[in-house]
């Protein structure tokens, strides 16, 4: 039986060789977090129009959720596994495509860029569902392509953005219960 990791770095081979001239631009233009600015203003004026004067609450728990998620993957996660993204595994650089060169760390499990944009996800989704019902579904394939580009790129395994995005899921949803707590049983009765 095939060992996870060798399934692993197999799915990455396919799924990162998958590309084209085109697509190359477009991956890592997704990959950078200005492309997704419209996305960003968009998702403020729903915070806005949702919660009125008290959406400063929603989004400094968001800087939050993204500082909790980012440390315990940059921090925590990738310090303890030390696993080697892959490409900067000697074994696999005669076979990977890097459009873009080398990824800044060494280490790459879990994927911070999933962690965090999955968090986002999760927490965004739960404050906006009442209103906006398909709300999950534009955050997930926002994090989801993001994700994905770490692999396309040459950045991360598919595990290494899979369990980022369990990460970033829990994170996530974590805190919006921790939220509902702290601000909206507290806080917000108080105003």
């Amino acid at each position: 039986m095939e060992s996870l990791s060798n399934i692993d770095t197999q799915l990455f081979l396919f799924l990162n060789g998958l590309h084209t001239d085109w697509l190359d631009k477009v991956m890592i233009a997704i990959t950078q977090m200005w492309v997704w600015m419209p996305l960003y203003l968009l998702l403020i004026y729903w915070t806005v129009k949702h919660y009125g004067k008290r959406c400063w609450w929603i989004i400094l728990a968001i800087g939050i959720v993204v500082l909790c998620s980012d440390q315990l993957s940059a921090h925590v996660c990738k310090p303890i596994f030390q696993r080697l993204r892959p490409c900067y595994n000697t074994d696999l650089q005669d076979l990977i495509y890097l459009p873009k060169g080398m990824a800044g760390g060494k280490y790459g499990f879990v994927s911070s860029h999933a962690a965090n944009t999955f968090a986002v996800a999760a927490f965004l989704t739960a404050a906006l569902r009442k209103n906006y019902k398909w709300i999950g579904i534009v955050l997930y394939l926002w994090a989801f392509i993001s994700s994905y580009s770490r692999i396309y790129l040459g950045f991360h395994y598919p595990g290494d953005i899979l369990c980022g995005a369990f990460l970033g899921i829990l994170v996530g949803l974590i805190l919006w219960k921790a939220f509902q707590i702290v601000v909206v049983k507290k806080a917000w009765k108080s105003e």
